[in-house]
């Protein structure tokens, strides 16, 4: 039996490797260990605050927005915020590293000042002109591929899942932003001008459908609840 099963534990253990060491990080000059991190004094305000709304014995479970505002603040879930995350906690580091490289929300390497992410799920491939015109029209306005950053720092590209607007798709996350109803032109557009509001100071697109409706209404307008509603001494004709 030993015989029939070692072949098989051998092709297993190859296919799922272990995660060791400090979850496949491998130190850069711009993110090792040896580059501090400390959040400001507002940040720790914030954490203060975060922290209460945990009992004490289970303030670990804080390790999720302590991530995010260390990211917000130094552009990206280094090694060092994820250190000091650990230190703020109480917690062994790897347990740290396991949580950031778990959720893809924690950039664990930099990315541009605007982290351009196009949902390609199948509502967003389905919906409106469809998600891969949109996804080859910021590759070719950019220059860059998938996970990459362009030369100036602005952009980076990054193709993920479901964003949750499948109403209005096809849609890219920028940011904190989504911006929805695209076509390839209006997304060459947009792109132009974020970049135009670092380089010339003008205001930033505002997020939402690009088409002009608000939010996910209809776009043909109003189709339903054109009546008064009834109420409860009303009652239909027929009964």
């Amino acid at each position: 039996m030993a015989s029939k099963l070692t072949p098989l534990v051998m092709r297993t253990a190859a296919r799922f490797k272990p995660i060791v060491g400090n979850a496949g990080h491998r130190n850069t000059p711009d993110n090792n260990p040896d580059i501090p991190f400390k959040f400001t004094a507002s940040n720790e305000a914030v954490i203060a605050e975060i922290l209460k709304r945990y009992p004490e014995q289970y303030k670990k479970s804080a390790v999720m927005p302590l991530l995010d505002l260390g990211q917000r603040q130094h552009g990206f879930t280094s090694i060092s915020v994820m250190n000091e995350v650990a230190r703020i906690l109480d917690m062994p580091p790897m347990r740290v590293y396991e949580v950031a490289s778990f959720y893809t929300m924690y950039n664990r390497t930099p990315v541009g000042k605007f982290h351009v992410q196009a949902c390609t799920t199948t509502p967003c491939q389905l919906g409106g002109c469809g998600s891969d015109v949109i996804v080859k029209a910021i590759k070719e306005h950019l220059g860059i591929k998938q996970g990459e950053t362009t030369p100036d720092g602005l952009f980076t590209f990054l193709e993920v899942e479901c964003l949750g607007a499948c109403v209005n798709a096809p849609m890219v996350q920028i940011n904190d932003d989504y911006y929805e109803d695209l076509t390839p032109e209006k997304t060459k557009a947009l792109l132009t001008a974020l970049k135009k509001s670092v380089t010339d100071g003008t205001k930033a697109p505002a997020p939402g459908p690009v088409s002009g409706r608000d939010t996910c209404e209809n776009s043909a307008g109003l189709t339903n609840l054109t009546s008064e509603p009834w109420g409860a001494e009303t009652t239909r004709q027929d009964l």
